[in-house]
């Protein structure tokens, strides 16, 4: 598991280092993810249920599950 500077610094990668474009995809995200949406991480559902919505998004924008429409 990397460290919350290091998922961060993943996902601004993952949107060209725009710091907004990465606040619009996390919250498009945790919009879904609180309306029941499936987390795409394979971690296990006990460590997800502890897991903010907020860090479950970026996690899945750093590792490219969820990426920006261009």
């Amino acid at each position: 598991m990397l460290r919350i500077e290091q998922v961060i610094s993943k996902a601004l990668a993952q949107t060209d280092n725009d710091r907004y474009r990465l606040s619009v995809l996390v919250f498009a995200r945790v919009k879904e993810l609180n309306n029941g949406a499936t987390p795409l991480l394979s971690y296990s559902k006990e460590y997800l249920k502890r897991m903010d919505p907020c860090d479950i998004a970026l996690c899945e924008i750093a590792e490219g599950m969820i990426t920006p429409v261009n």
